[in-house]
């Protein structure tokens, strides 16, 4: 029988029987065939084994994957032609947390196997200074496949809203007619209303300037590359290449762990710039903000982002003076607990409270959000913070 052939009673059942294993106390009642009992095997070999504890073996769900590239190598294809790629993306991730499978990552035919993703990106980074050389060309293979997939997902809004940002910031008070901002100029000039006739007449018109090829804006993205933080460095890696693609802002990428390493030379390729991170190790956020403030020289035109779950292991006052001093000094300062699709991440909430009291409130933002951050930031309007 198909599954189309189901009524929905048995498709219920049929689902239960997968999601529980096809132990005695399942309470299914239901036997699978074919594809069905092959999907169940894909399942099993990932969450059965271990998941009861205290039971005998041979009511245990599953053997498990074992440890050789061949057989996981085999299990991989067999998810991709049973689940979608969310699926799979989901399956290979919980694999690599709960098998420990992360080194053979390091062989090239396991790289030919994966569904590649942010995560697995994020993987491949942490283990880059032990991947040989017959590995490295396939992982940047790999990188690079999700790399361009994000840029074509994300590069056009962030370009667009951007630049209008930039239009919009640069005000000019002899503007031509189609450049009037006419919310700003009535505002201005509400002391020249003519109750008589019911009308103001502006003496002051104020425009939205257009956004030359000369830089307008200075943008520093000062990234934490501790190993909780891989997913945003991965997003940040390619919003910085982004950005740097435009004339009208002059971009900057350091990322740090208890050292600081500027990265901005290597913006014209995002796959440079995550092969030249290192995950994990610690953190000191005072000595990356000291680098990144020695870096400014337009204070009222730059614009800060601090990726960083806050977990600091340098100086915490000095961290917070700095803030302070490159605030009052004009900067738009910015904290990112995340930039990624995972919510907001374990932080340092005293650090965070400490940095709202300074104005620069930290939230975890979704790359979708980014572009409309960094248009706050450049118009110097309030930051649209997340709610919750």
């Amino acid at each position: 029988m198909t599954v189309e052939a189901l009524d929905p009673a048995q498709e219920r059942l049929r689902r239960w029987r997968l999601v529980l294993g096809g132990d005695a106390a399942d309470g299914t009642g239901c036997v699978l065939g074919g594809r069905d009992a092959a999907m169940d095997g894909a399942l099993a070999a990932l969450y059965g084994k271990g998941d009861r504890q205290g039971q005998q073996s041979g009511r245990d769900r599953s053997a498990g994957l074992g440890a050789s590239a061949p057989s996981v190598a085999r299990w991989l294809g067999d998810i991709r032609t049973y689940f979608p790629s969310s699926v799979v993306q989901v399956m290979q991730r919980d694999a690599i947390d709960r098998l420990g499978l992360a080194t053979l990552l390091l062989e090239p035919e396991m790289l030919e196997a994966v569904e590649a993703d942010v995560h697995l990106v994020g993987t491949l980074l942490s283990l880059n200074k032990a991947m040989p050389e017959t590995t490295k060309e396939t992982a940047r293979a790999v990188v690079r496949k999700v790399v361009e997939d994000l840029e074509k997902r994300l590069a056009t809004r962030t370009r667009a809203t951007l630049t209008g940002a930039l239009d919009r910031s640069a005000r000019v008070n002899r503007p031509r007619h189609q450049d009037i901002d006419w919310n700003r100029t009535i505002a201005a000039n509400l002391k020249h209303y003519l109750p008589e006739y019911r009308t103001i007449v502006p003496e002051r018109l104020i425009g939205y300037g257009r956004a030359s090829q000369s830089v307008k804006k200075e943008v520093i993205l000062c990234i934490d590359q501790s190993g909780s933080m891989a997913a945003s460095v991965v997003y940040a890696s390619v919003f910085g290449a982004v950005l740097a693609s435009m004339r009208s802002i002059n971009t900057r990428l350091v990322v740090f762990d208890t050292a600081v390493v500027d990265l901005t030379d290597q913006l014209d390729d995002p796959v440079d710039v995550l092969f030249g991170t290192q995950l994990g190790g610690g953190t000191d956020i005072n000595r990356a903000l000291a680098y990144c403030q020695s870096q400014i020289t337009r204070p009222a035109d730059t614009v800060v982002v601090l990726i960083s779950d806050l977990y600091e292991g340098g100086i915490r006052n000095e961290m917070l003076k700095r803030v302070a001093a490159m605030k009052a000094s004009g900067v738009q300062f910015v904290t990112l607990l995340a930039l990624s699709d995972e919510g907001t991440p374990a932080y340092d909430r005293e650090h965070a409270a400490a940095l709202a009291a300074l104005g620069a409130p930290a939230f975890a933002c979704t790359p979708d959000l980014f572009p409309e951050v960094m248009a706050a930031a450049i118009e110097k309007r309030p930051i649209p913070v997340p709610e919750g």
